[in-house]
């Protein structure tokens, strides 16, 4: 792969992100400004899309992980190049729905989830949450019970850690 650092310094010296001159960008819209190179982030979710496909036979989904930073663009783009995304939060996932994007390719993470969020992924149709503890899967399956439906979990587990 030609690997184009998306981080540069052109000739005035300027840090330019994507090509994009970061002094002009700040001159032009102010600051603090986010800047984002979808290029490179696309090429990224390329490069980990990819290797499932050729290293696991596809057998596996590549995840966004929201908490990077969650807004409807990066998922729109995140939806194009074949990911599925990982959401914390009720804001998240609101996010993610709002830009369209799939609930079956969403899955909900995060320790300390709130009912309400639970029971928010639930009604929207999330693929997967992901428990932390053996009470939130109670939580999990009372909120799902309250549906009349089944919810797929992973269960994430530390062995050995102590959180003291």
């Amino acid at each position: 792969m030609n690997e184009r650092s998306t981080l540069t310094v052109n000739e005035k010296g300027h840090l330019e992100i994507g090509g994009a001159d970061c002094v002009e960008l700040a001159k032009n819209f102010g600051t603090p400004l986010y800047v984002m190179d979808e290029e490179y982030i696309r090429r990224m979710m390329r490069v980990y899309r990819d290797t499932i496909q050729k290293e696991y036979g596809g057998n596996g989904m590549v995840l966004y992980a929201s908490k990077a930073f969650s807004c409807k663009a990066i998922y729109r783009i995140a939806e194009e190049e074949g990911l599925g995304v990982d959401v914390v939060s009720g804001g998240e996932l609101y996010t993610a729905l709002q830009a369209g994007f799939p609930a079956e390719k969403i899955y909900m993470h995060g320790n300390n989830k709130l009912d309400y969020e639970i029971g928010e992924a639930l009604d929207a149709g999330i693929d997967c949450i992901v428990a932390d503890a053996y009470s939130e899967i109670d939580k999990i399956d009372a909120e799902a019970k309250k549906r009349g439906s089944c919810q797929k979990i992973l269960l994430r587990i530390n062995p050995g850690v102590e959180a003291h």
